[in-house]
């Protein structure tokens, strides 16, 4: 009987864990289980170009459905898996139905984290993590409307670039200190705020939301202060849990995702994870991690279908990250975590600029902003470990492509 190899999950890993299973001359049948009606796509579009009306469906796609069938590739879409049983090398489908599996891989991905407040069942309360939420949010988006958005991280601030573009009154509330807080210094904080603010948005940070109001639908935003934001819809932006369900009742180790190894594999040998459900440690800051991006679901995808097909691969890619907002491109490479320095090289008033994240004198992270140079050349300082001293990056008379170049020779 021919190896059967099972993916959970219809998204960016799996996707990527197909093409390269098939690159690597697997011959035997692929079966995708996925919840969502659509072949895998790209989410990072839905708060920028798709909310935008500026990319049609289709070209969200990953791969033409045709694709999966010419690479002899069983896609069971709108279907959800309920249970996952080891020891009979199987999962339960809700309709009752059963697939054996070889070698199964968990891409089961993230859910958006919900904001249990009162009134948060009330109509007119989006969350934006699928085409079908992109779709309903972009029905509301329209001019002169009213927009609160609760969360300043990448998702919240995207779409309220798209939404102030469509010319829609924004609020930003954020419940921490500073946009984008939990991924970027102060200094750059300041300049998205700042920029931001000159577009039209109203960002009101240290501002938690307790209530949301309405009879039917949601008419108004309260905060713990005592102040009302009158609205026509709102957008929930706080984040995304890993879906770590099926592991959980199956018995597989879970922290904050789904344990693996170097080699995408969870304590069961014939069961490997990636994206953004899984827990992995992390090569360059020696500890574990789970990571949300395009770049970790693709990178781990490819580690998982190596060693799924007996070929040893460790995932050791160095994390990367965008976000497009406006005409800025934020490209971040790195984890700044534990950071104890940052140095600016560029001019944030020219909205061209680099910050350069430093750990006891080494380069561990970087943020660009509209820099390719310094973000493509920043990749290769971090992936060979190599620096450059904080005096000399602060120094801008100096070329920072000659720093760079000097740093990775050496």
């Amino acid at each position: 009987m021919p190896e059967h190899l099972v993916i959970i999950g219809s998204g960016q890993a799996a996707a990527q864990a197909v093409q390269t299973l098939r690159q690597e001359k697997f011959s035997g049948p692929i079966t995708i289980v996925g919840e969502e009606a659509y072949p895998p796509y790209q989410r990072p579009p839905l708060s920028k170009k798709y909310l935008a009306g500026e990319l049609s469906v289709e070209r969200l796609y990953l791969k033409p459905v045709s694709h999966y069938k010419n690479k002899d590739v069983t896609m069971r879409l709108g279907e959800k898996v309920t249970a996952l049983e080891p020891e009979k090398s199987r999962v339960v489908l809700e309709n009752g139905q059963t697939i054996t599996f070889s070698r199964l891989l968990l891409a089961t991905g993230s859910h958006v984290r919900k904001l249990q407040i009162p009134g948060e069942d009330l109509d007119g309360i989006h969350y934006l993590h699928t085409i079908e939420d992109a779709n309903a949010i972009a029905e509301g988006l329209k001019r002169g409307s009213r927009l609160v958005i609760v969360g300043a991280g990448y998702i919240g601030l995207e779409v309220a670039a798209v939404a102030i573009k469509r010319g829609v009154a924004v609020t930003v509330l954020e419940a921490l200190d500073r946009v984008m807080a939990r991924v970027v210094s102060p200094e750059v904080s300041n300049f998205y705020l700042g920029y931001h603010q000159k577009k039209g948005a109203n960002i009101l940070c240290n501002t938690a939301v307790t209530r949301f109001s309405g009879e039917k639908k949601v008419d108004r935003v309260e905060t713990a202060d005592g102040r009302h934001f009158p609205c026509d819809l709102a957008i929930v932006g706080i984040g995304v849990e890993p879906a770590t369900e099926l592991a959980e009742a199956a018995g597989l180790a879970c922290n904050n995702g789904i344990l693996v190894d170097e080699f995408a594999r969870t304590q069961h040998p014939d069961i490997f994870a990636a994206g953004d459900c899984t827990n992995h440690p992390n090569h360059q800051t020696g500890a574990r991690v789970r990571l949300e991006s395009v770049h970790n679901a693709i990178e781990q995808a490819k580690t998982a279908a190596s060693n799924m097909l007996g070929k040893p691969k460790r995932y050791e890619d160095v994390p990367w990250f965008w976000s497009d907002q406006y005409d800025l491109k934020l490209q971040i490479v790195g984890l700044s975590e534990g950071y104890d320095q940052v140095v600016i090289r560029g001019e944030p008033s020219q909205e061209t600029f680099a910050a350069f994240y430093f750990r006891s004198g080494k380069i561990i992270a970087i943020n660009a902003i509209n820099s390719p140079r310094e973000f493509m050349l920043g990749k290769k300082l971090i992936s060979q470990e190599k620096t450059i001293a904080p005096e000399k990056l602060a120094n801008q008379a100096l070329n920072f492509m000659d720093l760079a170049k000097k740093a990775i020779d050496q």
